[in-house]
């Protein structure tokens, strides 16, 4: 019965410890959201608010993926956190700065975000309980 409990345990602790990666992965893509739209801000890192603004959140992203990658693998957790930065910025641009969000944009922007929850969707449980590749 002990080992049982350990298992049904270790099950928990291992989907802890991804939902706590993929949150974390999250945050870092938030950051980069930050970061990108204020290195646009600083013009070149001429505006000292917004370039120190910059390096916050430059600090702040590197240290949520780092987080995030010891238990993501790198090409997705790396492949989220730029999505999330590069679909962040196209959309708040328009908002924060002089620029235009066409319906083209839109559209290889939702292929970017379909992109981003396949990838989620491709960290299998199976994967990661056994540290091998799922098979079928």
């Amino acid at each position: 019965m002990s080992g049982n409990t350990d298992t049904v345990h270790e099950n928990i602790t291992a989907r802890s410890d991804r939902a706590r990666a993929w949150l974390a992965l999250l945050l870092a893509g938030i950051f980069e959201v930050g970061y990108a739209l204020s290195v646009g801000g600083s013009q070149g890192f001429t505006v000292l608010a917004w370039s120190l603004v910059a390096v916050v959140f430059f600090l702040l992203t590197l240290f949520a993926l780092s987080l995030a990658l010891r238990t993501v693998d790198v090409g997705i957790g790396y492949a989220v956190w730029a999505g999330i930065g590069a679909v962040g910025a196209a959309l708040l641009g328009p908002v924060f700065f002089d620029e235009t969000l066409s319906p083209i944009k839109s559209l290889w922007l939702a292929v970017i975000i379909g992109g981003v929850v396949w990838l989620k969707l491709s960290d299998s449980p199976e994967r990661t309980r056994t540290g091998e590749p799922s098979r079928p």
